[in-house]
């Protein structure tokens, strides 16, 4: 991939979400090893851009895990939902103009190699889903088991491949979590998360304990931003203002970004933390091709410090 060959030639990478869009979940795993590989004998640093990561509310969860607030963790969940026919963001339109382009020309070749042609699983696009939870948990996957529904009408964009998947994991800090990827679904447009602990919970932008329930704002849980990047920001005219569109995520994603690699210091969402967002998906692929067979899900480690 073109992050792999800008690692090899000694340059930082910031890279679009996911880690790799191509149907094989193997390729998919071999890419992530790759790419870890890479940073460690490059010592150069990768990034992706993960919306999920900052928006207001996963800020706020991982402040208050930081704090031991929650206790320990029982369960978590994580939910993407985009139907295909949205009318926000319709993906038969994105999917048409995409491969419109040059780019996507070369797609269209590059997919004859695959029985599934150009279709992609929901578990291999999660991390709008995973990547809440696993970052305020500070756990990874260890095992899944997920089924898949196939779409109950004749479509041609999803075909006879599964249109939604649902998977249930176990975590190596000995919680739960489920995760759903859905792309048939008659419900506007989410990404979710909510984190369930022994002292403490968080849903729907609210704290809740064994007394009381505590209604936030998204301007109490989101994360201060430096003066000299609110003041640069709120110079453009971007969608979402001071903080960008996709959940006001932009402005941290580029902060972080930029910051991380000024100081020589590896990224929050950095390649092996981008792999345990990433891989939990595939493996949730294959167990639904699998009737819901238990998985493990491989993982590659803490970044280093």
């Amino acid at each position: 991939t073109q992050a792999y060959q800008i690692l090899q030639a000694g340059k930082s990478v910031y890279s679009a979400v996911p880690i790799l869009s191509v149907p094989d979940g193997d390729e998919i795993l071999d890419w992530c090893d790759k790419l870890v590989e890479a940073c460690k004998t490059t010592g150069k640093h990768y990034m992706l851009g993960e919306t999920t990561y900052y928006h207001a509310d996963m800020m706020y969860c991982r402040r208050r895990a930081a704090e031991g607030a929650f206790g320990h963790f029982v369960y978590a969940e994580g939910e993407y939902l985009h139907d295909v026919d949205s009318p926000s963001s319709n993906l038969r339109r994105v999917r048409e103009h995409r491969l419109n382009s040059r780019a996507g020309q070369e797609w269209i070749e590059y997919s004859k190699r695959y029985p599934e042609g150009m279709f992609m699983a929901p578990m291999h696009y999660p991390t709008h889903s995973t990547s809440g939870p696993i970052s305020v948990m500070g756990a990874h996957a260890l095992k899944v088991a997920a089924i898949g529904q196939r779409s109950p009408v004749p479509d041609d964009y999803h075909k006879d491949q599964f249109a939604n998947e649902t998977a249930m994991y176990t975590m190596s800090n000995g919680a739960t979590m489920r995760i759903q990827e859905y792309r048939m679904i008659g419900h506007r447009n989410q990404e979710t998360g909510r984190i369930f602990g022994t002292e403490a919970s968080y849903k729907d932008h609210k704290w809740i304990d064994r007394t009381e329930t505590v209604e936030l704002t998204v301007d109490e849980m989101r994360d201060p931003l430096p003066d000299d990047v609110v003041d640069a920001f709120s110079k453009l005219d971007t969608q979402g203002g001071v903080y960008g569109g996709h959940g006001g995520s932009h402005a941290f994603l580029v902060h972080e970004f930029c910051d991380a690699i000024a100081n020589n210091r590896v990224p929050a969402i950095n390649i092996w933390e981008a792999a345990r967002y990433m891989a939990p998906g595939v493996m949730a692929h294959k167990s639904a091709q699998r009737d819901g067979e238990w998985l493990s899900v491989p993982d590659w480690g803490d970044a280093p410090r």
